[in-house]
């Protein structure tokens, strides 16, 4: 084979185009780099554009493989009127640099006719409708929390009621010194908890007077209590002393004071309000026979 018949190897040749430099606002451009006399070992890298961020790329289109030739093309445009200039790219064949040429592009804006055409108020945005989709993923977490609280809410009014049906078989007696005493060692009041010491101290009281005469003391106010269990103690053999009755009225209007009209009693008073309580249980525990004769 004789030299002439040997052919040197074509150097590859880089270039770009466009098939526009003037656009309107919004308009797009086909730019596309293309690499001859090769087929493999070329590198293009991430498309360099206009310093000031003004030329967008719109879409980046895949390598286009044609017979010697490697083309790759883009889809730019820009929202901002101006001269650009799309900048060299730098394109690597076999380890080889090559630079590109690079492009000014001039972006127009687009004129309005104001005598032809009426110019309207912005619209404010517009909001879609929510529909059934914007919310199916999170059915599943909110399904999952109502499950752990309808569970939690199951088990605090199992408790709650298994202890109410264990201190119903509690003598009221036993009943309202055995709470008296868990109400001490909470040390509530000490705590500066001094409302919530009321509420359950005049509820062990409400509570023992309920069970034990058979009189709606729960649900009933301070006057309709002291009522009624005035008419009860003339009506019956009960005969609860006028002291005993002056005591009860002033514990439970003074914790009334403490709940709603945030009064702060002295801890002296408060150890007295004690005091009166377990002597009204006392008082108004009804003593059987049994009881009595052991007395005498």
């Amino acid at each position: 084979m004789t030299n002439a018949q040997i052919k040197e190897p074509l150097e590859p040749k880089v270039s770009v185009k466009a098939d526009t430099t003037k656009i309107r606002i919004g308009e797009q451009i086909n730019y596309q780099i293309t690499v001859e006399n090769v087929e493999t070992g070329v590198t293009f890298p991430e498309l360099k554009l206009d310093p000031t961020g003004k030329i967008e790329v719109v879409e980046d289109l895949n390598i286009d493989t044609l017979k010697n030739r490697l083309v790759r093309k883009y889809l730019l445009t820009s929202f901002d009127s101006g001269s650009y200039t799309i900048p060299q790219q730098k394109i690597t064949v076999w380890s080889q640099e090559y630079l590109t040429d690079s492009i000014k592009v001039d972006v127009a804006t687009v004129a309005v006719d104001t005598l032809k055409q009426n110019m309207y108020p912005i619209k404010a945005v517009q909001d879609e409708p929510y529909t059934f989709d914007d919310f199916k993923n999170y059915l599943w977490w909110l399904l999952g929390i109502l499950l752990v609280l309808a569970i939690v809410l199951y088990f605090v009014f199992r408790k709650k009621k298994t202890i109410e049906e264990i201190e119903a078989k509690i003598p009221p007696y036993d009943l309202a010194l055995k709470r008296l005493k868990e109400l001490d060692n909470k040390q509530l009041w000490q705590k500066n908890k001094i409302k919530q010491y009321y509420v359950e101290l005049t509820d062990i009281v409400r509570s023992y007077i309920e069970r034990e005469l058979n009189i709606p003391a729960l649900e009933s106010t301070t006057n309709e209590l002291m009522e009624t269990i005035t008419d009860f103690n003339k009506s019956s053999s009960l005969d609860i002393p006028d002291t005993t009755l002056k005591k009860l009225q002033k514990l439970l209007k003074d914790a009334d004071l403490v709940k709603f009209a945030k009064y702060v009693p002295l801890s002296n008073e408060i150890e007295l309000h004690r005091n009166d309580a377990g002597e009204l249980i006392e008082v108004l525990h009804p003593k059987t026979k049994k009881e009595d004769e052991a007395v005498e």
